[in-house]
């Protein structure tokens, strides 16, 4: 089946710009759909539930709860962003390489993009208040990724093992961390059970545990606390998100870099091994389903029995990390999440070209066209009906119950966003995103 583009015009005024549109790949436009609308299964629970949310029944087979979470877990979690990540990653190059073929830089217009991404992205989570943004990261990574587009694909896909390990190792030194300080605060509370007076010692380990469950693991009063300001204003739900998200967006910045920079590169590598834009067999497709989901499937498997058994809940968890100073079940992440994805990609290349929901295949391809726009709705939807100053519902409903809602705004999406492109040639935010980009107005509504 030859490569699919959407035919658009190319609108170019008198000005010496960059052309407006460009052909768009239509196979990359519907994976971007399926992350973005896939991403909304993992972000729902943290528009909607209190900490600990799963403890209740995190090991109750009988619970339909439970099944929802397994599903999630193993199909999906992890898997949808990184296939975000990847799909950013082939855009990067998108980009830049008919800008760069026609001799012109796109560094400069590169970087004004990125910018500008950031921004939307910190306007995101501090006025619109999701915690979990991942367009301040992108934008911030994006320009690290940019300096490696020229790299052999080979070289581009070796970051994913290398990655992978760096992410392990930094992972184990942080728990290790954690671990230290709370076998320190234990033999504190132990030498305190016997009426001994705590020297400064003892009492600065009591102190430096206050501090990481206050950030990391919060009692249950604490947890009592947090729920309240999430039912609360738009001023108690923001003293509540805001300084989590400075701290995810600065202090612990750096640990975020490398799985989000591996994955872009990964996606670079593909669409330049011809993965992402159909220029695989139908054979080569289907060795990469099977051996993705063959491989993959056992060990999330595998990782998700391990931990259920292992990490029920917080005081298991700290339990655990008293007897071991290493969780080596941890290194199976990143390889089997990797696996999945590219098992999943495999799936819908095969079902599009074949034919297989073509009008499906549409409405996805007009969601990842409009994604940013789409990715921001699920923000506005979902405050507004979970926090506070929207509906209220935030703890109020059964982890199962919240996909309901994920239906509701898949089915709207997928209805909506063919019918906007048939009138305007960019969602409302990618316009927006692109005049600043150019710095001057751009063409919206289709002649």
């Amino acid at each position: 089946m030859p490569l699919e583009t959407s035919p658009e015009i190319n609108l170019v005024d008198n000005s010496p710009k960059p052309a407006i549109l460009v052909n768009r790949i239509d196979i990359i436009d519907i994976i971007r759909g399926v992350a973005l609308l896939g991403i909304l299964l993992l972000n729902i629970p943290y528009f909607a539930m209190e900490d600990y949310f799963t403890d209740p029944w995190s090991q109750d087979t009988g619970n339909v709860n439970f099944w929802v979470h397994a599903v999630n877990t193993i199909f999906f979690e992890g898997k949808m962003r990184a296939l975000f990540s990847m799909v950013f990653g082939a855009g990067i190059l998108l980009f830049t390489m008919n800008k760069e073929k026609a001799g012109k830089s796109a560094t400069w217009l590169f970087y004004k993009r990125m910018i500008w991404l950031t921004l939307f992205g910190l306007a995101h989570a501090h006025l619109l208040l999701w915690l979990g943004d991942i367009l301040y990261f992108y934008g911030v990574i994006g320009m690290i990724a940019f300096l490696f587009r020229k790299m052999k694909p080979k070289y581009l896909a070796m970051g994913v093992p290398i990655v992978a390990i760096i992410g392990f190792v930094a992972n184990t030194l942080f728990m290790q961390n954690i671990r230290s300080k709370y076998l320190e605060y234990k033999e504190a509370i132990s030498l305190q059970s016997t009426g001994a007076e705590l020297a400064e010692k003892e009492l600065a380990a009591l102190e430096a545990w206050k501090e990481v469950q206050k950030e990391f693991i919060p009692d249950k009063d604490q947890v009592k606390i947090n729920t309240a300001l999430m039912k609360g204003s738009y001023s108690e739900v923001a003293s509540y998100i805001r300084p989590k998200a400075i701290d995810g967006q600065f202090k612990y910045l750096i640990f975020s870099i490398w799985d989000m920079l591996a994955l872009m590169l990964l996606g670079m590598a593909l669409y330049k091994w011809g993965f992402l834009t159909l220029a695989w067999t139908d054979a080569q497709y289907r060795k990469t389903m099977w051996i993705g989901y063959g491989v993959g499937l056992p060990l999330v498997t595998f990782s998700f029995i391990y931990n259920t058994i292992h990490f029920p809940n917080v005081e298991a968890g700290l339990a655990y990390i008293e007897t071991h100073s290493i969780n080596w079940v941890a290194l199976i992440y990143d390889f089997q999440r990797i696996l999945i994805m590219m098992a999943h990609v495999a799936l819908v290349m095969m079902l599009y070209k074949n034919g297989f929901f073509t009008r499906l295949m549409d409405s996805l391809r007009a969601v990842g066209q409009t994604a940013f726009t789409n990715y921001i709705m699920h923000t506005v939807f979902c405050s507004l009906v979970f926090f506070g100053y929207g509906l209220n519902q935030f703890a109020e409903r059964e982890y199962y119950q919240l996909y309901f809602l994920v239906a509701g705004i898949w089915i709207f999406q997928l209805w909506l966003s063919p019918i906007w492109l048939k009138k305007y040639l960019f969602g409302p935010l990618e316009w927006l995103w692109r005049c600043l980009t150019y710095g001057r107005i751009q063409p919206f509504v289709r002649k």
